[in-house]
């Protein structure tokens, strides 16, 4: 048996060091290649790390593109759409997790066959909404519309089902207004759940391509992910610019989920057992 438990063990660690190794590569290889001089791209044989170190693809990215201001644009987005989902999914959870009111499976039930509808499927009708509302080159186009998701709404449906009844129902006899009880008592309850809605929202919209390359044609208001696109040309490519633009554009997304992971996992754990 024990032999049997350390093969087991060894197997799956081994796995899991050949998947590491499949992910973090190409993270290596990009960070190599923002460092190199454009002929050494092209090189062969192939290395991970640069020959020549040079800095020129970076003066390249911030002298000769908008950068900087999409940055500062996907940021912006992110934020606020981050902040309103966080605030519409948890008002959306608490509401089907702790009232009762008609219709109510009904509409959970909606929500739910939300989750299997692709967005291209939506494409068309959300587009002519956004250009009935005037909001073609406005980021009201890229906020409202996804800020909120049938699988935020679930998840924080099912984590509010944990905070007990009984707390609710001490503070409404002690006469706070059901806002109050929301603030006071359900939302520091729930943090974990609420961090994990933020995260999946932050990324969505940072990593988000096809919605923004629809709604938006002017350059200043581009986000990253259409920005950096535009570095190819149809004469040139300047790939070493690329592969620095690319690589800052994964740090603010490395820094979250390193400084949250353990939000993460538990949130979607404890958001996941509740019936």
């Amino acid at each position: 048996m024990r032999i049997g438990r350390w093969f087991s063990a060894i197997s799956v660690n081994i796995i899991v060091f050949i998947g590491m190794l499949i992910t973090i590569v190409p993270f290596v290889f990009m960070l190599g290649a923002s460092f190199r001089p454009e002929a050494e791209l092209f090189s062969y044989p192939i290395t991970l790390y640069p020959k020549v170190f040079t800095l020129d693809n970076y003066i390249a990215l911030f002298t000769r593109t908008d950068y900087v201001r999409w940055y500062f644009n996907t940021f912006l987005t992110a934020g606020l759409r981050t902040l309103l989902a966080t605030f519409l999914s948890a008002m959306a959870g608490y509401a089907f997790a702790k009232f009762d009111f008609f219709l109510k499976r009904f509409f959970f039930l909606l929500v739910l066959v939300t989750l299997t509808l692709p967005f291209h499927v939506l494409l068309i009708s959300l587009f002519k909404l956004v250009v009935n509302l005037g909001w073609t080159n406005n980021y009201l186009a890229i906020i409202v519309p996804s800020a909120v998701t049938g699988f935020s709404i679930f998840l924080m449906r099912q984590y509010i089902l944990s905070v007990p009844d009984e707390l609710l129902d001490a503070a409404r006899i002690d006469g706070a207004s059901e806002m109050s009880i929301f603030w006071r008592v359900v939302v520091p309850l729930v943090r974990p759940g609420l961090g994990v809605v933020a995260i999946l929202s932050f990324a969505a919209t940072w990593n988000d391509y096809l919605w923004p390359l629809i709604v938006l044609s002017k350059n200043e208001m581009y986000l990253l992910s259409i920005g950096i696109a535009t570095m190819q040309g149809p004469y040139e490519v300047e790939y070493g610019a690329i592969m620095a633009g690319a690589l800052l554009s994964t740090i603010p997304i490395l820094i979250i989920f390193l400084a949250m992971q353990r939000h993460i996992i538990a949130g979607l754990t404890i958001g996941a057992v509740r019936g």
